[in-house]
């Protein structure tokens, strides 16, 4: 063999096993080995989980995954919505299924309609594959903002193993709804604003947040706007980046309307997501901004206000840090648009973790560090965060806290 052929062949061996592959199949092997994991802990949540109200004791895998707001969606698929909004006998609505958007068990019932398979069997195929979605639009995103591919996989491994990793295989929308808000940013990255319309219309009946997404877009046009001189904005792409915002808006508003229309009642979708926090506060009237600092107050008092307030301001602050800021604006303005919404209309409670996940944008910024060291660290304390997750908070008790 030839020098220069010798080489060759020990530059080739020296060059990593996941750079000499497609980065597309480097993304399905993490996201594999992520659900090998997940899968494990989840087997070991059914061998302690005791009779409930959802299954019998040491139920099976797809039966303890279609739990909590499986079972909503379960009723969706098989009864739909209820024309007539459930109430107490003092006539506030009760928790019913019109806090829960179609989008999700639509594409459900769809396919079980052309399989024939169970409720069950396609519900977690749905986030299963969702969730694949996620992570390689994920990695073509950090690609993009970053330059580098080897943050890109990073990236895209620590999204796979986050603290609530589990929604990527279980009957929850959040796995359909992180693909399309991934595809959706993506897009608005490339400036392909006729692609980012259907995508915000389809947003906005698979998981509630899409009124976030259109304020992002709006955003997203004024920072064109105010860099258009050294950033050219032209004229086609602000018509059809302003189109795909107005859409984005409409259908944000259009499933309250709807469910309105249905029931006969034009506050049904605002007073079901009230029922849910009644437990706590009693009934009230929503007030946006309000909730967050009634809950702070309701568990702490003023110190419980003051905890809120200065949460809110750290949550400002971080998008400045400068790991956050090299993921580029679009991405900050999108993560400002969807805590801002959340500051708006959510009553934290036990499944605020879980309505984080929409900011997975920020996990770009836990990618950039080089250290071997610190990139084995991050995953296993990941691993353990969302292993205990599992085991403690998917687990039902008679104790149990509203759903995860």
């Amino acid at each position: 063999m030839s020098t220069t052929a010798m080489t060759t062949e020990r530059a080739a061996t020296a060059v990593p096993l996941w750079q000499r592959l497609p980065w597309w199949l480097c993304v399905l092997v993490v996201y594999a080995l992520s659900r090998v994991l997940t899968t494990a802990v989840l087997l070991v949540g059914t061998l302690r989980q005791g009779a409930n109200p959802f299954t019998g004791a040491r139920p099976g895998l797809l039966e303890y995954s279609v739990i909590w707001d499986g079972v909503w969606y379960r009723r969706i698929v098989e009864s739909g919505y209820p024309t007539t909004l459930p109430v107490d006998d003092a006539g506030h609505a009760v928790t019913n299924a019109w806090a829960f958007l179609p989008g999700y068990p639509y594409v459900i019932k769809a396919l079980m309609t052309i399989t024939t398979l169970p409720f069950d069997v396609v519900a977690v195929s749905v986030s299963v594959l969702a969730g694949a979605g996620t992570l390689l639009v994920f990695h073509r995103i950090l690609l993009r903002v970053t330059g580098s591919a080897g943050t890109a996989l990073f990236g895209a491994t620590l999204l796979a193993l986050n603290p609530v990793s589990l929604l990527f295989q279980v009957a929850y929308a959040e796995s359909l709804g992180a693909l399309l808000i991934a595809a959706g940013l993506l897009f608005a990255l490339k400036r392909q604003y006729w692609l980012v319309l259907p995508v915000a219309v389809v947003m906005a009946f698979t998981r509630p947040g899409e009124i976030a997404f259109a304020f992002f877009l709006g955003l997203h046009i004024l920072y064109r706007l105010y860099r258009r001189r050294d950033d050219p904005f032209p004229l086609r792409e602000f018509v059809s980046a302003a189109i795909a915002t107005l859409a984005g808006l409409v259908a944000g508003l259009a499933w309250p309307v709807i469910a309105g229309a249905v029931t006969g009642v034009p506050s049904a979708y605002t007073d079901t997501e009230l029922a849910w926090r009644a437990a706590a506060i009693g009934h009230t009237e929503f007030l946006p901004f309000t909730g967050w600092f009634a809950a702070g107050e309701h568990r702490a008092g003023v110190v419980g206000l003051v905890a809120v307030a200065v949460f809110m301001l750290a949550c400002v602050a971080a998008l400045f840090v400068p790991a956050v800021r090299r993921l580029g604006v679009d991405l900050r303005l999108w993560t400002f648009a969807y805590l801002a919404y959340l500051f708006a209309v959510f009553y934290p409670q036990s499944s605020t973790i879980r309505l984080l996940m929409p900011v997975f944008p920020l996990i770009g910024a836990l990618a950039l560090p080089r250290s071997r060291v610190y990139r084995v660290a991050i995953v296993v304390v990941l691993i353990v965060v969302q292993s205990v997750w599992t085991l403690f908070v998917w687990h039902v008790t008679a104790k149990s806290p509203p759903p995860p």
